[in-house]
């Protein structure tokens, strides 16, 4: 798992967010343009991105990580 604190993520090479909650559950978003919306490196957590593989970024929340 890479985690990032100071890296910016190319959202480009994203194509689904998964939030995971604190109490277990997640849900996904597609980011077909909602990179312009949400400045996911502005929340606090710890951010998987596995982007280069799979499209895919995960977000835990403080409290879930």
């Amino acid at each position: 798992m890479k985690l990032f604190l100071s890296h910016t993520i190319d959202f480009t090479k994203v194509d689904t967010l998964v939030y995971h909650l604190p109490d277990g559950p997640s849900f996904s978003l597609e980011m077909q343009n909602i990179g312009d919306l949400v400045d996911i490196e502005m929340e606090y957590g710890d951010i998987c991105d596995t982007s280069d593989i799979d499209g895919v970024v995960h977000f835990f929340p403080r409290g879930n990580a």
